[in-house]
C-alpha cells in the first residue's frame, strides 16, 4: 500500500470514528437531565429518560437541587441558602 493510500485510509477511519461518537458526554447528559426535571410536572416522580445515563447519586443530587430551588431555598446563584430555608413557612 502506498503512502497516499495509507493516509487516505487513516483519515477515512478517523472520520468514521468521529461520526459514530454522537452519544452525549456525561456533562451533556446532566444538562439534559436538568432540563427534563425542570420541565416535568411537580407530581411526576418518575425518572425522565434523559436522566437514565446518570449515576444514581448524581440523579438524587439533581432532584434535591430542583426541590430546594422550587421551595425558594436557593440564592440568586442557585446555591442553597440556609436562612431562606429557616424563614420559609412550615408545610
Amino acid at each position: 500500500m502506498n503512502r497516499n493510500a495509507l493516509i487516505a485510509a487513516l483519515a477515512g477511519a478517523a472520520l468514521l470514528l468521529t461520526a459514530c461518537s454522537s452519544a452525549p458526554t456525561y456533562d451533556e447528559s446532566v444538562q439534559q437531565c436538568v432540563k427534563a426535571l425542570k420541565a416535568r410536572h411537580l407530581d411526576d416522580k418518575t425518572k425522565p429518560k434523559p436522566c437514565e445515563p446518570l449515576k444514581e447519586d448524581d440523579y438524587t443530587l439533581l432532584v434535591a437541587s430542583q426541590a430546594m430551588d422550587g421551595l425558594g431555598w436557593t440564592d440568586k446563584d442557585g446555591n442553597f441558602d440556609r436562612n431562606k430555608m429557616l424563614q420559609s413557612p412550615s408545610p
